[in-house]
């Protein structure tokens, strides 16, 4: 039987273009993506746009992607990490 810590998200690695590593929860990592996702309503991954609410869209993106393309030579990227106590 798996360990439950297998599944706990405690922290995000944020990697960005011209910005050293972040250290995020998994609330401001949302809060991120979601404005991010807002912002490109025009640009989004095919798969994001099955949905309609921005939230929706940028939780699917932060569950199930690692990375997000941006405007040429930019990127973004995050990391899901596990702390110990």
């Amino acid at each position: 039987m798996p360990d439950s810590i297998m599944y706990r998200e405690d922290a995000y690695v944020v990697l960005e273009s011209d910005r050293p590593e972040q250290l995020m929860t998994p609330e401001g990592l949302l809060e991120k993506l979601t404005e991010i996702v807002r912002s490109r309503q025009d640009n989004l991954p095919r798969e994001l746009q099955k949905f309609t609410d921005v939230e929706e869209q940028a939780r699917y993106l932060m569950e199930n992607y690692c990375e997000l393309d941006m405007e040429a030579g930019k990127y973004l990227q995050w990391y899901v990490v596990r702390l110990e106590k």
